[in-house]
């Protein structure tokens, strides 16, 4: 996102049509192979894929702090505005027409762009992409290319493929942007909205997974961010959880899933929040939701430490605000408008708060967009800029500028823009009030080195679906066929439930390492395993058997209809205590592993506590569902 475009037409506005479908699928054929190294070795030996996440850190191969230094390498996702001759540069956004490639390849031959991004100190590269450019068979204009005549005659993918090869040749690390459906400028009222508004859902994963596989030898392309700026169509809204065809947790948490099993284990799956929902004028609903649906319903993926969260910022916009003048435009205020108290109260209930350690929704946090232009003369915006710069460095945050190339004379927000003659200028090159701001930000202290383990949390949401976040158990079928099922990550065991809803809550805190690594399952539906005493009197109760613990359960409607139990790698303790839940909470003390299921009961064992059992009751007006855990000492 960039200027005001958002929803600065939702009032009265009407949906413009996409650019049309895509044509043929995605080429599978190899991407070329990175260059021989030369200068930038410094980079290359400074990190080594994968990475992954420990808390909410993202870590290298050795699990050394890989904080992402970025900027936005744009144009792969369509630079057209959407009106005009789209031949016409004057249509494009800025007068910048890309062709559906990273913008500057028609003025300076990729290493001298790729020895500014060096320049500029940062360490990685956040490259958007539409869907409609991965489909796009035709050859890019020469004229496009000029600087780069090796790239004649190539699709826009191959490009790509050229760009990608050569910017993590020379260390950067890549994430992968899916900007847009159609290459059309974000992001107002486009046909990109969302992941499926101008394609299906269908189309956008099988996209995703054919990339995703383009990519797995190279393994600097370390990441996937699965849709920018999800927002509000005309009619409707993008939601968070409401098992629906627009419920962008669901979309996001499923294609994450199908990426780390069925293309690439490496990937780090990056989420974005809700950009917009709501209709932009004063006295209806309207609010930028970013993460703080993340609080409650977070996600847990296949592989727990690939999640990552990300969030975009801009002074003109704000909590409520649109970014809009004229129609589109509310009385709420911006973010540069609000004192740098409240900014910094703002920032952390938005986004900022998932790095709080020892919570389900614990995660490393990216500001994949952020920026301003060297042309801003607003003491406002400009305050704003310096506030967020500073926040980012007190919360040693990972960030991306955007956008990072541009045309001289054209656009005022590129980092490094370059003229018709491939002569470079920007914001090391003198006379740019933003260099202090931005030196200051990528020379910051920050924690480096080895990343400790730390305790991991996750919640399990069973309030549509599924939740089977075991790849060892996902291949071993389904365990209670008709029942929907929640199972904890490999490495995890069930900690917490819910009365109500099926909501779950697992961790390896106080026992990383309980089960073997191919531990023996079993799924309970009666009482055999019931020899310890009655835990709860009067009540039916699922209990794991001896040296067996709890790692997923399983219900019928509200009503509970199994457990699901893994042998231990060494004898458990028979020990224990029943904790009920049938009526209030009984948490332990800290909220550990925070909040999992808003708005009903729920039990919880401690962390040094394993949960060996379920206990429910039919009777009247009870229903089955979960009463009471029998919590056993580690």
């Amino acid at each position: 996102m960039r200027r005001p475009l958002l929803p600065a037409m939702l009032v009265g506005a009407l949906l413009l049509g996409a650019l049309g479908a895509p044509g043929a699928a995605a080429s599978t054929a190899p991407p070329p192979a990175p260059p021989a190294v030369g200068k930038p070795k410094a980079l290359i030996d400074s990190w080594r894929p994968p990475l992954s996440t420990r808390g909410r850190y993202i870590v290298d191969a050795d699990g050394n702090r890989f904080k992402l230094k970025s900027a936005n390498w744009h144009g792969a996702q369509g630079s057209w505005n959407g009106s005009g001759d789209i031949t016409d540069p004057a249509n494009h956004h800025d007068g910048e027409k890309s062709d559906q490639m990273p913008l500057g390849l028609d003025r300076a031959p990729i290493p001298k762009i790729l020895a500014g991004f060096h320049e500029l100190g940062i360490n990685s590269i956040r490259l958007p992409f539409s869907n409609e450019m991965l489909h796009d068979t035709r050859p890019v204009p020469d004229s496009s290319v000029a600087a780069n005549p090796q790239l004649r005659g190539k699709t826009p993918l191959q490009v790509l493929d050229a760009v990608v090869a050569a910017t993590t040749g020379e260390g950067f690390a890549v994430v992968l942007n899916n900007h847009t459906n159609t290459s059309r400028f974000c992001c107002g009222l486009d046909g990109n909205e969302r992941w499926n508004t101008s394609q299906s859902t269908t189309q956008w994963e099988d996209d995703w997974l054919s990339l995703a596989r383009r990519y797995k030898g190279n393994k600097r392309v370390v990441g996937a961010d699965l849709y920018n700026e999800v927002r509000r169509t005309v009619t409707d809204d993008a939601n968070w959880n409401w098992g629906d065809g627009h419920d962008w947790w669901a979309a996001s948490q499923h294609l994450g899933d199908r990426l780390l099993t069925e293309a690439n284990p490496d990937l780090l799956v990056v989420v974005e929040g809700i950009n917009w929902q709501g209709i932009p004028a004063d006295g209806l609903f309207h609010w930028r939701p970013t993460l703080e649906p993340v609080r409650t319903v977070s996600h847990t993926l296949v592989a727990s430490n690939k999640l990552v969260y990300s969030a975009h910022f801009y002074g003109y916009t704000g909590p409520n605000h649109t970014g809009a003048t004229g129609m589109g435009e509310t009385h709420d205020p911006r973010y540069q408008e609000l004192s740098r108290e409240d900014l910094f109260a703002t920032l952390q209930r938005q986004a900022f708060y998932v790095t709080e350690a020892g919570r389900h929704y614990t995660a490393p946090l990216w500001i994949s967009e952020f920026g301003i232009g060297r042309d801003e003369t607003n003491p406002q915006a400009r305050a704003w800029f310096g506030n967020f710069v500073d926040y980012l460095i007190d919360q040693d945050t990972d960030f991306a500028f955007w956008p990072l190339v541009g045309w001289t004379g054209h656009g005022t927000w590129p980092l490094i823009n370059f003229d018709t003659a491939g002569r470079r200028s920007g914001i090391l090159d003198g006379g740019d009030w933003r260099t202090a701001d931005w030196k200051r930000l990528v020379a910051a202290p920050q924690k480096t080195g080895q990343i400790a383990d730390s305790d991991t949390w996750d919640m399990l949401n069973l309030d549509h679906a599924d939740a089977v976040q075991s790849a060892r158990v996902r291949k071993q079928g389904d365990w209670d066929p008709g029942a929907r099922k929640g199972v904890c990550p490999d490495g995890q065991r069930l900690i917490g439930l819910a009365h109500r809803d099926g909501r779950g809550l697992c961790t390896d805190a106080g026992a990383a390492r309980l089960a073997g690594p191919d531990p023996v399952l079993s799924v309970v539906h009666d009482e055999r395993h019931v020899q310890q005493g009655d835990w709860a009197s009067g009540y039916t109760k699922y209990q794991c058997g001896l040296d067996q613990f709890m790692i997923g359960y399983s219900v019928r409607g509200q009503a509970v209809s199994g457990v699901l139990c893994a042998k231990a790698s060494s004898p458990l303790s028979t020990d224990g205590r029943t904790v009920w839940f049938d009526r209030s909470d009984d948490r332990p003390a800290g909220d550990p592993g925070g909040e999992f299921a808003q708005g009903t009961s729920k039990g919880q064992c401690r962390t040094d506590e394993f949960a060996a059992g379920i206990a429910f009751t039919h009777a009247w007006a009870k229903g089955g569902t979960p009463d009471a855990l029998l919590c056993r000492k580690l």
